[in-house]
């Protein structure tokens, strides 16, 4: 019961830098380090305890997904089986959530079938587990010292694989049962991938050195430097701009990473609308296929169930379909914004009732093509974000514009700008990739044998899409974040002459209106009469003028060229007799 609270309330955020011994700074060994039997003392404690993470993580996946079948079960009207059976049905699921390949032997031809698309959604009960449980097994308690990261991270895995094992051996006895080509190669390795970012994210997600064999191959190639392999920070409105340097100077395989991911996440989620675009312009087949497939509540909430657990699958389809290859319905037939030719005879589910209609496409599948435009934006805005400083604010909402030197001294070349843009479109095909290859899979054999989109297509697609589209953008915005700043002057006033809006670019002036003021006041002492400038009223709140720097008192004296007596411009009126 400790274990199963340990594992379900620890918090993921946890600070590792509370610990001295996290973190890529972590302190050397002191001289008074423990002898070679209190380590293997300690090496075998946190195996203990990555085995116990590991068995239990397994467990309460296997036993969430048994508890969904068994409910299923009950509340079915007309069951076919007795309890061994949904045992084994969710003992097979368990393992198809890890991408292992079902087989169905029991078909009316009595070739074995195989079921060989996952559902994506299931893939993160079992991942998020995995992560936990390494996590928790690296991180260690309060009252020992923390057990060596390979140490845990082999225990839960080791812990883990020992479930799995059972588990296959037990779906083995019915139908379907899991083909053990598939058993010995996919769950393993997702163990090991979610067992070491979980040990990763317990010492504080350093990203130090990296092994200097691998260090050396990946020196030698054109893009990227990793002499340094360091995390480089966007730039944000508190970074000072003395320190724009070096992080403008991070690795370009972080930079390029962080922006395929977020590129390959508007590919997916571009998918997704067109998924769902399309079942509301398909309702009505969707409808009918989702009330043929079964006529009880239970039925249909399994039918819901798995749908849903199909969605991200369906979301990678749509990327698929944007980018242009598309994706298989069958052997020998496709779907794709140029043309459609889907199977005769599809099974009935609501997601493949969502399929574009056979024929040539049209304007409207054509606009699918918008989601590859705005991916590309998107890796091109990160990129350059990250590699390019642009203008902060700072003070109480004033505009403070670096200077363009300071600037363009701090940001990236052209040149290392172009080569991360291209990296990273690269990188987004490569995952764009895997996902087409995890999505898709058999469904059967003969029509069925192939479903989903075809990797070695969708990943050339996707990248030659990515790369089109962020270069000349990445380039754009790297130029308008470096552009000159301008200067606004506003609200000039000159002895009889007011300047509004005064804009100041080079030697442009724009928005100029000038306006003489005449006022006067007349005098009625005995050598005559003189015209005296009225006050200038007080400049509006806001308005500079560039002749502040002169006196306030009149320096030029009176308006007239000389100091003679003027007669008035008009005679008074005569005074009204009787």
């Amino acid at each position: 019961m400790a274990g199963v609270t340990q594992l379900t309330d620890r918090s993921p955020d946890r600070n590792p830098e509370q610990r001295p011994d996290r973190g890529p700074g972590r302190n050397p060994p002191s001289p008074s380090s423990p002898p070679p039997l209190a380590r293997l003392r300690r090496r075998s404690s946190g195996l203990a305890v990555g085995l116990v993470g590991g068995v239990l993580a397994a467990g309460l996946g296997l036993g969430a997904v048994a508890v969904l079948v068994t409910v299923l079960w009950i509340s079915s009207p007309y069951p076919d089986s007795g309890p061994d059976g949904a045992l084994n049905v969710a003992a097979s699921l368990w393992l198809l959530a890890h991408g292992t390949e079902l087989v169905r032997t029991d078909t009316l031809s009595g070739v074995p079938a195989p079921i060989g698309v996952t559902p994506l959604l299931l893939v993160a009960l079992p991942g998020w587990l995995l992560h936990r449980a390494a996590r928790d097994a690296a991180d260690g308690d309060a009252m020992s010292p923390p057990p060596p990261a390979r140490t845990a991270w082999a225990g839960v895995v080791a812990g883990y694989v020992t479930v799995v094992a059972a588990a296959a051996v037990y779906a083995s006895a019915a139908e379907p049962r899991p083909s053990w080509t598939s058993v010995v190669l996919w769950p393993p390795l997702l163990a090991m991938t979610a067992a070491g970012a979980g040990v990763w994210t317990a010492y504080g997600r350093p990203l130090g050195p990296l092994p200097p064999a691998l260090r050396q191959t990946l020196d030698a190639l054109p893009f990227a430097s990793f002499a340094s392999f360091v995390s480089a920070t966007p730039l944000s409105s508190a970074t000072p701009l003395s320190s724009a340097a070096s992080l403008a100077s991070g690795s370009r395989l972080t930079v390029a990473v962080r922006a395929a991911a977020a590129g390959a996440a508007a590919l997916v989620g571009g998918g997704a609308v067109l998924v769902g675009v399309s079942l509301v312009w398909h309702g009505g087949a969707a409808r009918e296929s989702f009330l043929e497939l079964t006529g009880s509540w239970s039925g249909r909430c399994a039918v819901l169930l798995l749908a849903l657990a199909l969605v991200p699958n369906a979301a990678v389809w749509g990327a698929a379909y944007a980018l242009g290859p598309g994706f298989a319905l069958g052997a020998g037939h496709a779907a794709g914004p140029l043309l459609s030719d889907p199977a005769s005879r599809l099974p009935p589910f609501p997601l493949l009732a969502a399929v574009p209609d056979a024929g040539p496409g049209t304007p409207l599948n054509w606009m699918a093509g918008a989601v590859p435009l705005v991916a590309g934006v998107v890796v091109a805005w990160f990129t350059v974000g990250a590699g390019v400083p642009g203008r902060r604010k700072a003070g109480a909402g004033e505009e403070e514009a670096a200077s363009a030197t300071a600037r363009r001294a701090a940001a990236w070349s052209c040149r290392r700008t172009a080569e991360t843009l291209a990296l990273a479109a690269v990188l987004c095909g490569l995952a764009l990739a895997v996902l087409a290859a995890l999505a898709g899979g058999p469904l059967g054999v003969a029509a069925l044998a192939d479903f989903g989109p075809i990797w070695w297509q969708t990943g050339p697609a996707a990248a030659g899409w990515i790369a089109v589209v962020c270069l000349p953008t990445g380039l754009a915005l790297r130029s308008w974040r470096l552009r000159e700043p301008r200067t606004r002057v506003r609200g000039l006033r000159v002895r009889g002459l007011r300047v509004r809006a005064l804009r100041l670019r080079g030697l442009s002036v724009r928005a100029l209106r000038a306006r003489h003021e005449r006022a006067g006041k007349r005098s009625e002492s005995a050598d005559g009469q003189a015209s005296k400038e009225e006050a200038t009223p007080a400049r509006p709140t806001g308005e500079h003028s560039i002749y502040e720097f002169l006196s306030s008192s009149d320096p030029f004296g009176s308006v007239w060229d000389d100091d003679l007596p003027r007669e008035p411009h008009r005679a008074d009126p005569p005074a009204p007799t009787d």
